[in-house]
């Protein structure tokens, strides 16, 4: 290569370079990155509060109706009336439906009739008794056949006060062929209807729900059993038991607190949980079978515990982080364990 030839190639890489720096430059990528270490970012930081602190313990629980009764019919028939639909509020005594009685009403004019009979014979037994009382007196006739009228006396007697009871027997049937709620609630939509028949004893014409009180039914692990009764020196701790709160499926809080009720016999040999049943007033009817809720209830109080606000803990994946201004002064991302 001739020197002409290679002056000239060094003359075009200068200028190239010149051409690219000049661009680099009007771009501002140098000044960016420069201006980007140098610039610092502005955060809000908060005091963390040292204080004892209550643990709060959750548990999934649903709510059911303290009593479930299963309305039967006492005595057979066709249902020819019905009072409510199903859904419905009821209160204790309120008519629901009407069996037909017709062979009831005649029932209580046989057994009206057959009292009648038997009150009209013992009626005349007994005056024999008194006339034979007075032939005896007289030695008119034998002791033995006074005693015989005596005892027949007796046994007119005894059929009346069986046919009595016969006529109390069919008039409590005829009774009976009205259907009352036994309890206040709410009656299910599985009702019957009229014309159905039902069987004495075992056709069931509907369920009715209490609807106030209620009850939550949750468990707890056996691990966190033992924690709670050894916190309350074998039992459960009142803070525990008579101060429930309600979390309802919508993240709202139910008003009203409740209390254990009830504690199963022991732990269940699948789940490993041992159930508890807590009570909880429902004046505005407001809570129903089946809902889910979760039941939020005191446990130990930590001590000089810290204290950071909830939106400052951030979550990914299975672990939580938040951040803390070191000796620099700079924030720091740590993980809770």
């Amino acid at each position: 290569m001739s020197i002409k030839r290679r002056k000239t190639l060094y003359v075009g890489l200068i200028a190239v370079a010149l051409i690219v720096a000049f661009t680099v430059v009007r771009s501002g990528v140098l000044v960016k990155k420069q201006d980007a270490k140098a610039q610092a970012v502005t955060v809000k930081a908060m005091q963390v509060v040292n204080q004892d602190t209550p643990i709060n313990y959750e548990f999934v629980g649903k709510v059911q109706a303290k009593n479930e009764v299963k309305i039967m019919a006492k005595v057979s028939g066709n249902i020819v009336e019905k009072m409510v639909k199903g859904g419905d509020t009821v209160y204790k005594g309120q008519p629901l439906f009407r069996i037909d009685n017709k062979q009831y009403r005649s029932a209580i004019r046989s057994a009206q009739a057959a009292l009648n009979k038997s009150q009209a014979t013992l009626n005349n037994s007994q005056k024999d008794v008194a006339r034979y009382q007075n032939l005896a007196a007289q030695d008119a006739i034998a002791q033995q056949k006074l005693d015989t009228q005596v005892s027949q006396a007796e046994e007119d007697a005894a059929s009346v006060e069986a046919n009595r009871a016969s006529l109390r027997q069919a008039e409590e049937d005829e009774q009976d062929t009205l259907i009352v709620s036994p309890v206040d609630g709410r009656i299910d939509v599985n009702d019957l209807n009229i014309g159905d028949y039902v069987v004495a004893g075992s056709t069931t014409l509907a369920n009715v729900s209490t609807t106030d009180p209620v009850v939550v039914q949750f468990s707890m692990s056996e691990n966190e059993y033992i924690k709670f009764i050894q916190l309350g020196n074998g039992t459960l701790p009142a803070s525990f038991k008579d101060n429930l709160k309600l979390t309802l499926s919508d993240g709202s809080e139910y008003p009203l607190s409740g209390h254990v009720e009830q504690i199963d016999k022991g732990i269940s040999t699948t789940t490993g949980t041992i159930t508890i049943k807590a009570m909880f007033s429902n004046p505005q009817k407001f809570l129903v079978p089946g809902m889910f809720a979760r039941i939020v209830a005191a446990g130990e109080v930590r001590p000089n515990a810290l204290l950071i606000p909830q939106r400052a803990v951030k979550e990914l994946l299975d672990n939580t982080f938040v951040f803390v201004i070191n000796a620099d002064n700079k924030a720091e991302q740590r993980a809770h364990y």
